[in-house]
């Protein structure tokens, strides 16, 4: 069983915002200069390649591709448990979801003592304000904000009940949700600000189940959605697959709103279509106060989404479209425009990127590395290869227990639960992950080597398993 004890991991929050306090008065990059302002966008499955700038076939997403064209877009961000709640707390803590403690969708806490971003920045003179759908317990109301406009659970698309202040009640507002929150957030973006700021703005969408916005009724009415080539997979009873694949409840067909193929997809786009034309008003709003250029805007998703592979819908298992998501960070100071990255990084090194950005100490326990390195676009030293765990069992769509291994070529996954299974992928010659290789005697020196990895990720991060 998990401690809940902080000391165990090396970190106080309260230990933690004392020492932060201590330089907030002094707290900028020498090299940079003045502390950039940070607006943090995060959407709900949005998977990678759901933008025109990663290729998609139908989608346009103007606002999103600016914000690649003018700054860096990594080629190869991960999550690195796919489920919303875990991942969101992953992104706010800077740790892994066995350290965290939010394991799973089943509206766990945060580990008390455990220190958050925007407290993090707060305690080094940052104005933070939340605006959007936190997935956390509590929806997040139980921590300071200097502007708090959020709603709890997965609220509705429409007329949606939201509160303001995190002491304030739930009220029914008109209009559409990503709509709503975003004008609240550029209303508070327009005040006049003392201080450095951060922005979290989350939106609900693109999370099933896909609700338009009235405006775009009949968007993509005529488009051509090409189908998975994976998509008949189920006929053949998913070849080379383990039943832990097999079995899990997450295929096209049963539920009521999975249905038809090109109703997801269109309606999927339309509400990222939305969630553009807020970005869109974000941008504005930057450049309207003359902020823009001082801001560093980051754009993400707290996990990918299976969209007809395998004739698969949601997330959780840990294959590419499911842990893929999209991550892009415009900073004019620090990013040359059109940057592209391939190194592989994931949503736990958001926390100690935003805090270097921000000249705020990075606290010992974070299992990510800031990407800041990065940015220049050129070679630098960077992981390998990286852990993932996913917890939520039994549970809605019966995805079993499972962790896993990514290097830049292989995959090693492990439903280490009984009975164990193995799925295996050379992911340079077989990229849609379709030829297993756990069984392949070829292939047992590297999976033992493989599996010696895990064991040493799972010491370098702590590893315990949770309790259910």
């Amino acid at each position: 069983m998990m401690s809940t004890d902080s000391s165990d991991r090396g970190v106080s929050r309260r230990g933690f915002l004392a020492a932060t306090a201590a330089v907030a008065s002094g707290a900028v990059t020498a090299e940079h200069g003045k502390r950039p302002n940070i607006v943090m966008m995060m959407t709900d499955d949005q998977r990678a390649d759901a933008m025109s700038c990663a290729g998609h076939a139908i989608l346009r997403t103007p606002n999103m591709d600016r914000i690649a064209r003018e700054g860096l877009r990594f080629r190869n961000a991960f999550v690195t448990n796919s489920l919303c709640a875990p991942s969101r707390a992953t992104l706010l803590t800077g740790v892994y979801s066995h350290t965290h403690g939010v394991t799973d969708n089943k509206d766990r806490a945060i580990r008390p003592g455990l220190p958050i971003l925007p407290e993090m920045l707060r305690a080094v003179g940052y104005e933070v304000a939340f605006c959007g759908k936190s997935h956390i317990s509590g929806a997040l109301r139980d921590r300071k904000w200097d502007y708090y406009f959020g709603f709890k659970g997965q609220g509705r698309y429409h007329a949606p009940m939201i509160a303001e202040g995190a002491d304030g009640k739930d009220e029914r507002h008109e209009g559409y949700m990503d709509d709503v929150v975003t004008d609240h957030a550029v209303a508070w973006l327009k005040r006049k600000h003392d201080k450095p700021f951060c922005l979290f703005l989350w939106f609900k969408a693109p999370h099933r189940s896909w609700v338009r916005a009235p405006r775009h009724a009949d968007l993509f009415k005529d488009a051509r959605v090409p189908v998975p080539h994976t998509w008949n997979d189920d006929k053949l009873g998913w070849p080379g697959k383990p039943l832990a694949f097999v079995k899990a409840d997450n295929k096209f067909g049963n539920a009521p709103d999975v249905q038809s193929f090109e109703k997801v997809i269109k309606d999927y786009c339309s509400t990222l279509t939305a969630v553009d034309e807020n970005v869109g008003k974000v941008l504005t709003a930057l450049k309207e106060t003359g902020a823009l250029d001082d801001t560093a805007i980051l754009y993400t998703s707290d996990n990918g989404f299976f969209l007809g592979e395998w004739h698969l819908y949601d997330k959780r298992l840990m294959h590419e479209p499911s842990i893929r998501v999209p991550c892009l960070i415009r900073y004019p100071k620090r990013i040359q425009p059109g940057t592209v990255s391939d190194a592989m990084v994931l949503n736990v090194d958001i926390a100690p990127t935003v805090l270097e950005l921000a000249g705020a100490p990075r606290p010992s326990h974070l299992h990510g590395r800031s990407t800041v390195p990065l940015f220049a676009g050129k070679p630098t030293p960077w992981r390998k290869d990286w852990f993932y765990e996913y917890f939520e069992y039994p549970a809605v769509h019966s995805v079993r227990k499972h962790r896993g291994i990514r290097t830049d070529r292989y995959k090693l996954i492990h439903y280490y639960e009984t009975p164990e299974e193995w799925e295996l992928y050379d992911l340079l010659s077989d990229p849609g992950e379709e030829r297993n290789l756990a069984a392949d005697r070829t292939y047992e020196g590297l999976k033992r080597r493989l599996q010696g990895r895990i064991r040493q990720l799972m010491a370098e991060t702590k590893y315990r398993e949770p309790a259910t």
